[in-house]
């Protein structure tokens, strides 16, 4: 039976990759931080997760949790992920999102003593590292540019993954991972924010929704597709960096239009209003991924479309709406 330790096991990322690795026979432990993590009760839920705790920032806690855990696969994925938070907290961003992959590192190679290859570990890096875009579609070989301090953070944590596997000979690998979505999803980031004000509007319950850039584009998936390319990339012999996305971008004004149909509404504009409150400092006009390198190595394609993406997360806050309304 093999052994994984997630970082993040509370996110939406980590929820999926800890039920995809159960699934197929693993011991699976999750690194929760604090005991107070409103999002210890999910991650509980899932049957035969062990939950341990511990802190990016503190390297002793996760020395002690890989001692514990003894894995074969280490997931980071634990990070602050909210791009519109880094600016207003640059430092602490700093800290977890890029010192936090440091030490993660740090604490697999202690532990890994004379066999570099004992442990091998992922990184999540994200499509944000591209940023001011240099190339259309991006590749694992693009020019990185972050424009925001989560940016300039997941680069911190994406070169020190390639310098730990080129200077200590350690399985790492970094998915740079484009924007991925669920039911799971946070409701501060803009693609719940819509489901979940849709489903409102829909009942009744809200009357219209704030957003800032609707002509941002993204390249948008789903996060259940995405963790198997996480597990992928740790079962290939040789260690390297892939690029995880869906080749296809979608404006929020298409996310507004596939979200409102999906509850029979036309009109969406009556219900929308730009608020400049919601615009990023220097914003990431255009994201999308070229995906041809995790399809030829490692044989991942994506499954679920954006509008069955969307329409899924509608119907989810559609139900827990419903729920909460009594």
């Amino acid at each position: 039976m093999k052994r994984a330790l997630i970082t993040g096991v509370t996110g939406q990322d980590g929820l999926y990759l800890a039920e995809l690795l159960l699934g197929k026979g693993y011991e699976v432990y999750g690194l929760v931080r604090g005991q107070n993590n409103p999002k210890v009760e999910v991650a509980s839920r899932i049957p035969g997760l062990k939950l341990l705790f511990g802190d990016l920032t503190d390297l002793s806690s996760l020395l002690r949790a890989v001692h514990t855990a003894q894995p074969d696969e280490v997931y980071n994925l634990g990070a602050i992920s909210f791009v519109a938070y880094s600016w207003e907290n640059a430092h602490l961003t700093s800290d977890v999102t890029a010192k936090g992959v440091l030490n993660m590192l740090e604490a697999v190679r202690l532990y890994s003593g004379d066999e570099p290859g004992k442990v091998r570990f992922y990184q999540a890096s994200s499509s944000e590292m591209f940023g001011k875009v240099q190339q259309v579609p991006q590749t694992e070989e693009t020019l990185l540019w972050p424009r925001s301090p989560y940016g300039v953070a997941k680069v911190y944590g994406h070169y020190m993954t390639i310098n730990y596997r080129e200077s200590y000979g350690m399985h790492a690998s970094s998915g740079i991972l484009f924007n991925h979505e669920s039911p799971r999803r946070g409701p501060e980031f803009v693609t719940r924010k819509v489901t979940r004000a849709v489903a409102r509007i829909s009942l009744g319950l809200q009357q219209g929704l704030e957003l800032g850039n609707l002509d941002a584009r993204r390249d948008w998936g789903f996060a259940g597709d995405y963790v198997e390319a996480m597990w992928l990339m740790l079962q290939q012999d040789e260690a390297d960096d892939y690029v995880i996305a869906t080749g296809e971008t979608h404006s929020i004004r298409e996310l507004l239009e596939v979200a409102f149909k999906r509850v029979g509404i036309d009109d969406w504009e009556q219900h929308v209003t730009q608020n400049p409150a919601f615009m990023r400092p220097a914003e990431v006009d255009l994201l999308i991924g070229d995906p041809a390198k995790a399809a030829a190595k490692l044989g991942w394609t994506p499954k679920v479309g954006f509008e069955e993406l969307i329409g899924m997360m509608v119907d989810s806050d559609l139900a827990e709406q419903r729920a909460l309304a009594g």
